[in-house]
């Protein structure tokens, strides 16, 4: 099973995006948008569940993992920051990613 981690702030703003959408099948979609050596930069968006994905309950939220990729999204950490500036930020410290470059 896939790991990963959502800080509570990430969950409350992912729910209130989910919320405004009228589709209410969609579920946060985790992915890889590119790799270069043994290091990734991810990317989420609202999507719906596919056969093949595996659901991970993150915060109460359910999180569509897809095959490609997979285990580079094993360990994902996804948090929503305040400081220094606001926004999310997604890594994988597990994959020794701790940030974009």
């Amino acid at each position: 099973m896939t790991k990963i981690e959502m800080n509570s702030l990430a969950a409350k703003k992912i729910r209130e995006a989910m919320e405004q959408q009228e589709n209410k099948e969609l579920k946060l979609r985790v992915s890889v948008d590119h790799m270069h050596g043994d290091h990734a930069h991810y990317g989420m968006n609202l999507d719906t569940q596919k056969p093949e994905d595996e659901v991970v309950t993150v915060q109460g939220l359910e999180v569509l993992v897809g095959p490609e990729h997979k285990e580079m999204l094993d360990g994902l950490s996804i948090k929503f920051l305040l400081y220094p500036q606001e926004g999310f930020k997604i890594t994988n410290p597990a994959k020794n990613n701790h940030g974009d470059h």
